[in-house]
């Protein structure tokens, strides 16, 4: 099958990509700079203006399936108007482009699989949250919820539609994980706040795996939630963090600091959803790490 993924210069890209490759697809990354994409062997690189189904729209086609991944990192800084502009419209563009995609071809493909993230829920305290929870009210929300409808629209031509609300993909080759590590590193590691916030996290091999289980599934529906299914807090994390890098885990980041240095990007790190993968038990996958301390030991081992 082809499998064209929106964003696959990413980290679950890149990933997602290379396992795809390896099982026989046909994987094409739609990337800005094709020349330059920095692509695992096998994958091929279309240009695509981020915006528009120009210059690949051809590709989609009955026996294709759609991963869209597209969207400007929030972690990337502070959240100024500008960069809130960027965060969101970087999104709604590239959904955009995907349904103009499937709108044009002339045999709907397969399947779509729409990222998405748990912070649809939005800041939950000690709630469990599930796939039948609502949204939220804040900007991460709003922004999940938006992004997760620019593609609603793939369903009138009758295409299966996932989405993925992926929680903190634990990963030591980037994203979250190494700028966790680096304070403990340095002896200075503990707990963001309190420390009770909740953090959902999953392991990057069950991330790739729960998308490719997602991707066969030809029951699969809807929104998933791709969290690890023993959740933990933050100061659980940093507990056990420390305890796998040998280092101690009691230096807390004050709540002040952080909004002082990220803004309102830090609530990212203080506020948390204890989001449970309930849809994706329920559809037979098995998490090959979903107790915290067993998947640090693996990523760091």
């Amino acid at each position: 099958m082809k499998i064209l993924i929106t964003g696959g210069t990413g980290l679950i890209g890149r990933r997602l990509a290379a396992e795809l490759v390896a099982d026989g697809h046909e994987v094409v990354v739609l990337t800005r700079r094709p020349e330059r994409a920095d692509l695992p062997p096998g994958v091929e690189a279309a240009g695509w203006d981020g915006r528009t189904s120009h210059g690949w729209g051809p590709l989609v086609d009955g026996d294709t399936a759609l991963v869209n991944l597209a969207g400007e990192n929030i972690a990337g800084g502070r959240w100024t108007t500008g960069q809130k502009k960027r965060i969101r419209e970087s999104r709604l563009d590239a959904g955009r482009a995907v349904v103009e995609a499937v709108g044009k071809a002339p045999q709907a493909p397969r399947v779509l699989l729409q990222a998405s993230a748990v912070g649809y829920y939005g800041p939950r305290g000690d709630a469990e949250v599930t796939e039948q929870s609502p949204a939220g009210k804040d900007f991460l929300a709003s922004v999940c919820a938006a992004w997760e409808d620019s593609t609603a629209a793939v369903e009138e031509r009758g295409v299966r539609r996932v989405v993925l609300r992926t929680g903190v993909v634990l990963d030591p080759e980037g994203g979250a994980l190494p700028k966790m590590m680096l304070p403990f590193k340095l002896f200075a590691g503990g707990p963001a706040g309190d420390g009770e916030q909740w953090m959902p996290w999953i392991h990057a091999a069950d991330e790739i795996a729960a998308i490719r289980f997602l991707l066969d599934q030809e029951d699969a529906i809807g929104p998933y939630n791709l969290t690890a299914p023993h959740p933990v807090t933050n100061g659980e994390l940093s507990r056990a963090l420390g305890k796998v890098l040998h280092r101690p885990a009691l230096l807390r980041a004050p709540a002040f600091a952080l909004r002082l240095a990220l803004g309102e990007m830090a609530d990212v790190v203080l506020t948390g959803q204890r989001a449970l993968p309930r849809r994706l038990l329920e559809a037979g996958f098995r998490f090959r790490f979903p107790e915290i301390q067993e998947a640090l030991r693996d990523l760091l081992g």
